[in-house]
C-alpha cells in the first residue's frame, strides 16, 4: 500500500480524495498555486506544496507537480477530476517517474478521450452509438462530408470536439447555413479549449435523457458496476442535479449496465470510470462516451451501494484486485446530488465570486457535504464556482425529494449569489417532483427562474450566528 499521495487538485474533491486516503492510513500531500492559498484543501493535507504564482497554469504544469511529488516522497498522485485528469500525457510521465497514476492508462485515457476512436472502439464490440461522422477534414472536404450527412440524417446536428469533455465543445444547428458558420468556428473554439482543433458530427437526438454508469475495473480482468445515475438536468451542456439510480424499467436499467461493463472491457478500462449514455422518447439508448476519471456526481452512487469510490480506486491503482464483485453490491433507495455554485441562476448562471459572509450549512439523517468553503472564505474568480455538493438520500424518491427540500430551506450562504433559490423551486415543480425531466428541463422551465430571492441582512445575521454559537447552539447547522 502506499505510504504518501500526492493529490493533483484543490476544492472539494482533494479533500474527498484525502478523506479515504485518511482512512487507508495514507499521508497526503496537497499542491496550490498562490492565487489559492486561502483554499481548504491545503489545510486538510499533511502536507502542502505551493507549485507557481497561478492561476490555472500551474495546476496545469505537469512538471511542477511531479517535483513535488519527488520532493514529498509521495509513492502515488490522483489526479482528481478536471484539471489533468484526463491527460494521458499525465498519466505516462507519473509512471515513467516512479509514482503510480491513480486512473487509467495512459493508452485507455487517449483512445476514450478522443470521441471519434471511442466511438469506434465500440462500435466494434457492438455497442450502439449515435450516427456521426470520422473527423472532418478543413476546407471544402469536411464542407461536402458534413453536407451529405446532413443530407441523410437530418437536423439537429451537432458540430463536437473530437477533444470535448465536461459540457464544452458542443454546437447545436438546425440548418445547413447555420451547419456551414459552425463548422470553422467549431474548430476554432475546440483549439483553444483543448489544444486541438478536430470536430466531427453527430446527429442530435431531440430532449434526450442523459443516464450514465458507473464502473470500477481492476487489472485483473473484474469489472462490476455500481448503477445508473440520470445526469439529464443541465444548464450550457453541464451537469447540475442527478439522480441514482436513474428511474428507469428495471430490465432496461439492466441492459445499460451490462452495455456500460461490456464498454469498460472493450476499453481495457482499470480503475474508476464511467460510461454514458443518450436515451431517446422510446427508451432506445446510445453510447456518448467514457470519462476517464471520477466524476463530481459519483456520492451518489456511493450513497445507493455503501461503497467508497474513491478508496476502490487508491486500491486498484496500487495493484489490488477489486474489494467487491458485482453479487456483493446491494442498490437500496434513491440519493439526489446539487452543485451549489456561486452563480446567479437569473443572469444566464453568470458567476459570483466574492466573500462568502456567512456559511450555514444543513445536517441531519441522510444528508451529506462535500465543500470546501467557510465562512470568511473569499471565493477566486479564476477557479471553478462549485462551492459545495449537497447530496441527499432517502429511502423512496419522494423521501428523498422531501429530505433535499427541507436541507435547502436550511442553507444558508450569504455574501455572494449562489444557485440555492432556483433548486428551492425545482423541488417544487410537479414536473421534477413526479420524475418528468431531460436535457431540455432548464430550457422548458425558465419560470422557475422567476422567484423572488430573499436577501439576508448579513450584519444582524452574521452577528446573530456568532452569538449562538457562543452559546453552543446553532439552529441554522442541524444535527
Amino acid at each position: 500500500m502506499f505510504k504518501k499521495l500526492l493529490v493533483a487538485n484543490r476544492g472539494e474533491i482533494a479533500i474527498r480524495i484525502m478523506r479515504s486516503a485518511n482512512e487507508l492510513g495514507i499521508k497526503t500531500v496537497a499542491v496550490y498555486e498562490e492565487t489559492d492559498k486561502t483554499a481548504s484543501h491545503i489545510m486538510r493535507a499533511d502536507e502542502a506544496i505551493c507549485i507557481g504564482l497561478g492561476p490555472r497554469r500551474d495546476y496545469l504544469n505537469i512538471e511542477r507537480i511531479i517535483l513535488a511529488a519527488q520532493s514529498s516522497r509521495a509513492d502515488a498522485i490522483h489526479p482528481g477530476y478536471g484539471f489533468l485528469a484526463e491527460n494521458p500525457a499525465f498519466s505516462r510521465q507519473c509512471t515513467e517517474a516512479g509514482l503510480a497514476f491513480v486512473g487509467p492508462p495512459p493508452q485507455v485515457i487517449s483512445d476514450m478521450g478522443s470521441k471519434v476512436v471511442a466511438r469506434q472502439i465500440m462500435a466494434d464490440a457492438g455497442i450502439p452509438s449515435i450516427p456521426g461522422t470520422e473527423v472532418l477534414p478543413p476546407g471544402r472536404d469536411g464542407e461536402g462530408i458534413a453536407a451529405s450527412f446532413a443530407e441523410r440524417y437530418g437536423f439537429p446536428i451537432i458540430v463536437k470536439a473530437v477533444a470535448g469533455g465536461g459540457g464544452r465543445g458542443i454546437r447545436f444547428t438546425q440548418n445547413l447555413d447555420e451547419l456551414m458558420k459552425n463548422l470553422p468556428a467549431a474548430r476554432s473554439e475546440a483549439l483553444m479549449a483543448f489544444g486541438n482543433d478536430q470536430i466531427y458530427l453527430e446527429k442530435g437526438l431531440p430532449n434526450p435523457r442523459h443516464v450514465e454508469v458507473q464502473v470500477l475495473a481492476d487489472s485483473y480482468g473484474n469489472v462490476v458496476h455500481l448503477g445508473t445515475r440520470n445526469c439529464s438536468i443541465q444548464r450550457r451542456h453541464q451537469k447540475m442535479i442527478e439522480i441514482a439510480p436513474a428511474p428507469l424499467p428495471e430490465d432496461l436499467t439492466a441492459r445499460i449496465c451490462e452495455t456500460a461493463v461490456q464498454a469498460a472491457r472493450a476499453s481495457k478500462y482499470v480503475n474508476a470510470g464511467t460510461v454514458e449514455f443518450l436515451l431517446d422518447q422510446d427508451n432506445n439508448f446510445y453510447f456518448l462516451e467514457v470519462n476517464t476519471r471520477i466524476q463530481v456526481e459519483h456520492t451518489i452512487s456511493e450513497m445507493i451501494t455503501g461503497i467508497d469510490i474513491v478508496r476502490e480506486q487508491i486500491l486498484v491503482a496500487a495493484g489490488e484486485p477489486l474489494s467487491i464483485a458485482q453479487k456483493d453490491i446491494i442498490f437500496r433507495g434513491t440519493a439526489i446530488e446539487l452543485r451549489i455554485n456561486a452563480e446567479d441562476p437569473r443572469s444566464n448562471f453568470m458567476a459570483s465570486p466574492g466573500v462568502i459572509e456567512v456559511y450555514q450549512s444543513p445536517g441531519g439523517h441522510g444528508i451529506r457535504l462535500d465543500g470546501a468553503v467557510y465562512q470568511g472564505y473569499e471565493i477566486p474568480r479564476y477557479y471553478d464556482s462549485m462551492l459545495v455538493k449537497l447530496t441527499v438520500y432517502g429511502f423512496t424518491w419522494i423521501e428523498a425529494v422531501n429530505r433535499l427540500a427541507r436541507a435547502l430551506d436550511n442553507f444558508v450562504i450569504a455574501g455572494v449569489k449562489t444557485t440555492i433559490p432556483f433548486y428551492k423551486q425545482i423541488v417544487k415543480d410537479p414536473d421534477f417532483i413526479n420524475q418528468t425531466f431531460d436535457t431540455s428541463y432548464i430550457e422548458t422551465h425558465q419560470h422557475l427562474l422567476d422567484y423572488q430571492e430573499e436577501v439576508p441582512e448579513i450584519d444582524k445575521l452574521a452577528s446573530l450566528v456568532a452569538e449562538i454559537n457562543a452559546f453552543g447552539y446553532n439552529p441554522y447547522a442541524e444535527g
